[in-house]
């Protein structure tokens, strides 16, 4: 609902038509084809367009979705070992760690200790460094191993290995200086 005596009207195109009666403004909205659409309620006088509002929905709701799509989630992945897990099943679960990261998503790390066995967090502490010891080309340590409870935890996440397109697609600018003028003298010999 436009408020006020007097609006500000843009055309479809974007053309100010100057500012107007509402009623008017509402007449030259209907004789266009077009509704009148208020975009800024704030201003002084408040700033009307005359468009499809039907398309301008529709547009918007395919902007979110497009948007939507391009958006990357990132999960958290939990990966528990205790202090006295054997070999095989730990490059069981270092092999799930590295597809998790491959993935792109985050990895938490988690020793859980047991009865007797929380006397003995040097074992945990020490599977946790052989972890990142293993993973370290591949992740980046968000949060170092930490002890809560009966739990000791850590949090990897992927490497970021981004080249640089200008970089990597073209030589340096004195390289093709050199070429064009190499071509030039192999021009002027012919």
């Amino acid at each position: 609902m436009i408020r006020g005596p007097q609006v500000r009207v843009l055309d479809a195109d974007g053309n100010q038509l100057g500012v107007m009666a509402v009623r008017q403004a509402i007449e030259a909205a209907e004789a266009a084809g077009l509704d009148l659409v208020e975009v800024a309620a704030t201003a002084a006088p408040p700033v009307c367009r005359i468009m499809d509002y039907g398309k301008f929905k529709y547009q918007q709701s395919k902007k979110a979705k497009d948007a939507k799509k391009k958006q990357t989630v990132i999960h958290l992945k939990e990966i528990k070992l205790r202090g006295k897990t054997e070999e095989h099943d730990f490059q069981f679960k270092l092999k799930s760690i590295k597809k998790f990261l491959g993935e792109g998503d985050k990895v938490k790390i988690t020793i859980v200790f047991k009865g007797r066995e929380i006397t003995h967090t040097e074992q945990g502490r020490t599977m946790l460094n052989r972890v990142v010891a293993e993973i370290k080309d591949a992740s980046v340590i968000e949060t170092p191993p930490k002890f809560e409870g009966r739990t000791m935890m850590m949090v990897v996440s992927p490497a970021q290995t981004k080249v640089k397109p200008a970089e990597s697609s073209r030589p340096p600018a004195n390289v093709q200086a050199n070429t064009r003028e190499n071509q030039d003298a192999k021009n002027q010999d012919q």
